[in-house]
């Protein structure tokens, strides 16, 4: 698709249903994302999923995607070394049907987790710029790479991962600018989130997307719809229905 310059379209799915819905409408790849863990689980942040929650979730996802590739997200400490990437990227290729894992960073001892996992036959997606598992380190959800050292060692880390096997690379909360210059020097496919237009594909977040999650809505999101207030007004339809002593299933609205 890079090569062909076809757009790459990508979201975020965390159930069977989110994934049956997203799969059918034709994605190219879901991500099981950590992300989980603030739009699913309500922690504060992704630090707090672990592992067997990952595969709970991806299972799931995996049972309802049908065409889409799908790729689950190792969480926070799921791969402090190649040897525990390994145990841990094993895991999600046995017990989910993945197709791939996602993880975060293009330090040292990132490059070689992604360098054992394609080793051992795990196609890995590398993930720089932003990368949640490091919020407490960033300061907050920031845009990185603002600075020439900052951008010339983001290029440098996308470099080392594509050689270390990644076969593809998320860039999160990165300058237009950076973006474009990343995705012209690889030759794995980039998708950006929150990183312009000139990336090789695009992701969102499930919940953000439809409109789901309203506790904290990210300035690059992009909303379609507002499926938090349709729920709503659902609910209190039918409460009200309830109250009144006028619900009847046989004649309840479609």
């Amino acid at each position: 698709m890079k090569a062909e310059r076809r757009p790459i379209v990508a979201v975020t799915a965390y159930d069977y249903a989110s994934a049956v819905a997203v799969d059918q409408a034709g994605v190219d790849l879901i991500l099981v994302g950590d992300s989980l863990g603030t739009v699913i689980l309500g922690h504060r942040d992704t630090l707090a999923v672990t592992l067997d929650e990952m595969l709970h979730h991806t299972r799931a996802v995996t049972r309802g995607a049908r065409h889409a590739l799908v790729v689950g997200d190792m969480p926070f400490m799921s791969y402090p070394d190649p040897a525990e990437a390994v145990r841990s990227g094993g895991r999600f290729f046995k017990e989910t049907g993945v197709a791939a894992v996602k993880l975060e960073g293009g330090g040292p001892v990132q490059v070689a987790c992604v360098k054992a996992l394609v080793e051992q036959g795990m196609p890995v997606v590398a993930h720089l710029g932003f990368t949640p598992q490091r919020i407490h380190e960033f300061g907050g959800y920031r845009v990185q790479g603002r600075t020439d050292e900052a951008a010339d060692r983001m290029v440098h880390e996308a470099g080392l991962l594509e050689e270390a096997g990644a076969a593809a690379l998320v860039l999160e909360l990165v300058p237009p600018a950076l973006a474009q210059r990343i995705t012209a020097d690889l030759g794995i496919p980039t998708i950006g989130i929150g990183a312009g237009p000139h990336c090789d594909g695009q992701i969102q977040v499930f919940h953000d997307l439809v409109g789901l999650f309203t506790d904290h809505v990210p300035k690059h999101a992009a909303r379609y719809a507002s499926l938090h207030a349709e729920i709503k007004l659902a609910v209190e339809r039918y409460g009200a229905d309830v109250r009144a002593g006028t619900f009847d299933t046989a004649s309840s609205p479609a």
